[in-house]
């Protein structure tokens, strides 16, 4: 992946949902993003609304069937809720169909519940093939956006050498709690702000600078 966000691999030239890790910008912002659907605190959406700090959720049905409503009050405070397949497998391992019915399977499920079928699709693992580019733009995608940065509740992961945050970003959460982390989302939540403000980062919406 090339430095500055968008993928040289001749994804665009086709016509390609591009990849990418970092918006090119030179403010100081970063995209918050949280991936799957598992945990479902209500004190997260709590918080994200009183502070007003934009996110983006790409879900996952089979994660999140046993309660659409919560990410519905989520979609109502104004995040965007994206694409991240049916069952979150790993795409390149499966035929142009399945990747196709996982992808768009995944807007249908959108639409039934939240009235919009996503322009936005995350491959799950951040794995992908041309089929899944294909496919997902069969599906109606037209970006697909992976990330620079992971944050959890106690630590940071970087994907450069350099093991920072730069403008533009894309930073990976995902949807856990005490099960998975050593706390909660709302304290991964803070793990993600204190370093962002200390750094004179703001946080924006994604879908914002598309």
């Amino acid at each position: 992946t090339t430095r500055h966000g968008f993928e040289a691999e001749g994804h665009e030239e086709k016509g390609l949902p591009p990849v990418f890790t970092t918006i090119p910008t030179e403010q100081k912002i970063v995209f918050l993003t949280l991936d799957d659907g598992a945990e479902k605190d209500p004190a997260f959406l709590r918080m994200m609304s009183e502070l007003k700090i934009p996110y983006t959720a790409f879900l996952s049905d089979y994660l999140i069937k046993d309660d659409y409503g919560y990410f519905r009050k989520m979609r109502d405070q104004g995040v965007v809720l994206d694409n991240h397949t049916l069952h979150h497998p790993y795409l390149p391992g499966l035929s142009y169909a399945r990747q196709k019915h996982e992808i768009c399977g995944m807007q249908d499920v959108m639409e039934k519940h939240y009235g919009t079928r996503p322009a936005v699709f995350r491959p799950p693992y951040g794995n992908y093939n041309e089929d899944t580019l294909s496919a997902a733009r069969s599906c109606g995608i037209r970006y697909a956006p992976i990330w620079n940065e992971e944050v959890f509740v106690d630590h940071w992961e970087y994907r450069e050498l350099d093991q920072r945050i730069h403008p533009g970003d894309i930073v990976l959460s995902h949807f856990r709690g005490r099960k998975d982390w050593k706390g909660t989302m709302t304290d991964m939540v803070r793990r993600f702000l204190d370093k962002v403000t200390a750094e004179g980062y703001a946080v924006a919406r994604l879908e914002d600078y598309l």
